[in-house]
């Protein structure tokens, strides 16, 4: 069919690997070069000792993004890995005394709302009703467009629903509308916290994540979140695409504003068309030159990063009493820490912190007897990170996590590895060290997101969580099959 047609994507994350697989299914060949020693971006694995880690992702929602993924290429995703639900989804620690399980079930979540707000049901009802609302409308048309320009948007439907799902309205006024205790109001705008501003600037349209988290639940692929990465390889592989690992791309050459060549550390690629599903903004300041930029230094200076994220990877020699697969420890003042992430970026007083124990639901990731752990604090990005720092805060955030499960976990570490900042621009090369890529603030949503059109190189575009519909697996799963189809329409009309 195409078989001219050199593909060439920079980067095997999720959106890479999603890009590579359709394109390949329409008769292209496709060949992805990745920088690491193993293909899915973050969401890499690490293993050592008899422990299995995540090193990324470990929050598996939307789990029909995945299905309808598969479907594509008539698979399920039951072929590939076993998908567990949740029940609790995960466990909220509010103080040393107190804390709160979501349940899978909604008439439970129900009768836990009524618990703290008395006569909350008929609110989270509706609540539950517009965040379902908005999920099927945006799932359905907002994310599939490739947003670049207004006029996509400037449809009178769109622009009405638009306001029905609350595009204008911040998340913090429309949780407050229903709900007044400040706990359940923690518990509805935590989701948003990762996608990078507080709930005083997200739009209410995110609500759409509490559909997400609290009706279509958390759930766990069975052997880790890195099974869904060896699903999209063996799919991609089957539709043709040629992975090439340790392979980092140094400079994309163009002639009168046409990509012809990669220069990688393995040699030269000579290319038909290119797509950088790496950091965006690594590949345009740094692999092209700067007249043949979209953005300059300062644009991409002044956007607004979601969270860079410390992360510690602990396998202990014991099991631990009582602790559930995810935990969140909100035993702190969420304003605070979000100011320090988003307002005066710093490293944080008193942090919250996330806490997951795959070892509770999945016996492959740990040695029989053992416990694996995944610490994660959120950060600014951008900050200073060194040894000590990442040492100070895994004991700050330790005395708290042993005084509240009433258990020692220093001195019974076999294993402990810190990830942050200089980690996530290493192996990444992660602009600012972000880890969940650009924030979904308004100013930011839709086509005010980094285009994923170069407009000054025609046979090269973007996919990725710097770019549309936004951070989050998810998200960069629908980013991939995108951009493959926005390639495929440029190809054809090159013809």
């Amino acid at each position: 069919m195409h078989q001219k047609n050199q593909i060439h994507i920079i980067g095997s994350g999720f959106a890479g690997l999603a890009a590579g697989a359709v394109l390949a299914q329409k008769g292209y060949q496709v060949t992805i070069l990745e920088k690491n020693d193993q293909p899915g971006g973050r969401a890499r694995i690490w293993e050592t000792e008899g422990f299995k880690f995540d090193m990324g992702p470990s929050w598996y929602w939307m789990p029909d993004v995945f299905e309808n993924y598969f479907a594509l290429f008539g698979k399920k995703v039951s072929d590939f890995y076993d998908l567990k639900r949740l029940d609790p989804g995960y466990r909220v620690y509010f103080s040393d005394t107190e804390s709160v399980d979501i349940p899978a079930n909604m008439q439970e979540l129900e009768l836990l709302f009524e618990k703290y707000e008395p006569g909350s049901t008929a609110g989270l009802r509706e609540f539950m009703a517009q965040a379902a609302y908005k999920y099927k409308t945006a799932m359905s048309d907002y994310v599939f467009r490739p947003s670049h320009s207004i006029t996509e948007f400037i449809d009178f439907t769109l622009i009405l629903e638009s306001i029905r799902i609350h595009m204008l309205k911040p998340m913090s006024k429309h949780v407050r509308q229903y709900f007044t205790n400040p706990k359940l109001i923690q518990l509805l705008e935590f989701p948003v916290l990762f996608l990078g501003a507080t709930a005083q600037k997200m739009p209410a349209m995110y609500s759409l994540m509490n559909h997400a988290d609290l009706a279509m639940g958390t759930w766990y692929p069975m052997g880790g979140m890195h099974e869904i990465v060896k699903a999209m390889v063996k799919v991609a592989e089957e539709q043709g695409v040629k992975i090439i690992l340790n392979t980092e791309v140094k400079k994309i050459e163009i002639e009168n504003g046409i990509a012809k060549k990669l220069i990688t550390n393995q040699g030269d690629f000579e290319t038909d068309f290119v797509i950088g599903a790496g950091d965006y903004q690594h590949i345009e300041q740094n692999l092209i030159e700067p007249k043949y930029r979209n953005y300059s230094a300062k644009y991409w200076d002044s956007r607004v990063m979601s969270p860079s994220s410390l992360l510690f990877y602990v396998g202990l020699n014991k099991k631990l009493e009582g602790i559930e697969h995810h935990s969140l420890f909100f035993d702190e003042d969420l304003d605070q820490h979000a100011k320090e992430i988003y307002t005066n970026p710093q490293w944080p007083s008193k942090p919250l912190f996330y806490v997951s124990c795959v070892s509770k639901t999945d016996p492959i990731s740990a040695p029989e007897g053992k416990e694996n752990l995944f610490f994660l604090i959120p950060l600014a990005p951008g900050l200073k990170d060194t040894d000590e720092l990442r040492e100070k805060y895994y004991h700050l955030m330790l005395d708290r996590f042993e005084r509240i499960i009433g258990q020692k976990v220093r001195g019974h570490e076999i294993v402990k590895r810190s990830y942050a900042m200089n980690d996530f621009v290493q192996d990444y090369h992660s602009f600012k060290g972000n880890a969940y890529g650009l924030a979904n603030i308004l100013s930011q949503t839709a086509f005010f997101k980094p285009a994923i059109r170069a407009k000054k190189v025609k046979n090269l575009l973007f996919t990725g969580q710097l770019t549309v519909p936004g951070p989050g697996v998810p998200p960069s799963l629908i980013s991939g099959q995108v951009v493959a189809k926005e390639t495929d329409l440029f190809l054809k009309k090159m013809q």
